[in-house]
């Protein structure tokens, strides 16, 4: 295959590296690759004054304090974190915590943990959209309500929840807001102050940074979060996350926080603009439907069942488009997608749907291209079927 003929279609799995990114990263590899924690020399100077640097940007981003900002390695360790840490194990009193069915796996994992540890959870169900209702979230709230977590913008459906309201539900009830905040920051604002998110977790390579890295934000003003360590060791990140600090994967978090800050509104009108017109013409297909908001939902975002084909089948005659049918973090297990379960969609259903993640350094004219493909394909296994 040549390399130059493939498209990648998969940007919720990962997003490219962005070369701005990756240039701000190269001195702390090769000139700057001292420890942040060495407080005795320029090499240690430098290197932390890289990661200082990068929480600026993380907290600006978000408009938050640089103090709220805490290095982890990514969103599935932030979400851990908030979900684990709010709670106090091994005590006796009654705690509960509220999410949906719609989380990412490493938030549904962590709660079923928690349902071992003797904590209460209670999962709310989206509507036909996979959104949650704001009023749902009011209702179940306990007087033992410890964490409310919900994600924003869906993995694989691109639904956006309405943070807002909730942020405004659980500051009226006194109880801390977690947001997994992944998929959405590359391409919309989200102001931690204004939504009322006590708890905000975000990846780099989701937003055009480097893998392996991510934050969490706690808030510290006007309410102080009290969390818990999950992991033990020095005193790294104020002894909430210890660990040697990643540096130059941390300068390309700062990086690609800037670059969102600058460029996230145009990036969201151009990515809308050609999901909208992948979709016009896949709709064409009177087989295809469309899994989440109709408009609520990522730029970046497609989500769609091929009734009566195999998504596995498609990708196979799809060889040059890099495209998935839900979870990178799923994409190993023959389970059904829980969330597209959550939506009413049945297993056959479910193994007919594909996930479209577009980024920014498409054009037009690839998107184009991606949508004939696909067509073409689709097209070409509905003769067959009916031929067989």
């Amino acid at each position: 295959m040549n390399p130059e003929s493939r498209i990648y279609l998969d940007a919720h799995a990962t997003t490219p590296l962005s070369e701005e990114v990756f240039d701000a990263m190269k001195p702390y590899f090769l000139e700057k690759f001292g420890n942040a924690s060495s407080k005795t020399h320029s090499y240690g100077w430098d290197a932390d004054l890289g990661v200082e640097t990068a929480r600026k940007q993380v907290a600006h981003l978000l408009q938050a304090l640089n103090k709220e900002i805490y290095f982890t390695s990514g969103a599935t360790e932030s979400n851990n974190l908030a979900l684990r840490g709010c709670l106090n194990f091994g005590s006796h009193e009654k705690q509960h915590v509220i999410s949906t069915h719609t989380e990412h796996k490493s938030s549904l994992e962590t709660l079923k943990y928690l349902e071992t540890q003797k904590i209460e959870v209670t999962r709310l169900s989206p509507d036909k959209y996979g959104r949650v209702s704001a009023k749902d979230v009011e209702a179940a709230i306990r007087p033992h309500t410890k964490l409310v977590s919900i994600i924003w913008a869906n993995n694989e459906i691109g639904t956006l929840n309405p943070i807002l309201e909730i942020g405004n539900i659980c500051e009226a009830h006194n109880v801390p807001f977690h947001v997994d905040a992944c998929q959405g920051l590359a391409y919309l604002p989200l102001d931690v102050q204004k939504n009322k998110i006590s708890l905000l977790s975000l990846s780099a390579h989701k937003m055009y940074g480097p893998k392996g890295i991510g934050a969490l934000f706690v808030r510290q003003l006007p309410q102080r979060v009290s969390l818990s360590p999950i992991l033990f060791g020095a005193g790294h990140e104020k002894g909430l996350r210890p660990g040697t600090l990643n540096v130059p994967a941390i300068v390309g978090l700062g990086a690609a926080a800037e670059i969102a800050q600058k460029n996230a509104t145009q990036d969201h009108h151009k990515l809308a603009e050609f999901r909208d017109t992948m979709l016009i013409e896949l709709l064409e297909l009177p087989f295809v439907k469309l899994n989440g908001h109709p408009t609520l939902r990522l730029p970046n975002n497609l989500n769609l069942t091929f009734e009566g084909l195999s998504s596995t089948d498609l990708i196979r005659n799809l060889k040059n488009l890099a495209l998935s049918t839900g979870s990178a973090c799923s994409s190993g297990e023959m389970e059904p997608s829980p969330i597209l379960k959550a939506l009413g969609l049945s297993e056959e259903q479910i193994a007919c749907t594909l996930r479209i993640g577009l980024h920014k350094f498409l054009t037009e004219k690839d998107c184009q291209i991606a949508t004939d493909l696909i067509k073409k394909a689709a097209l070409h296994l509905k003769e067959r079927s009916f031929g067989s």
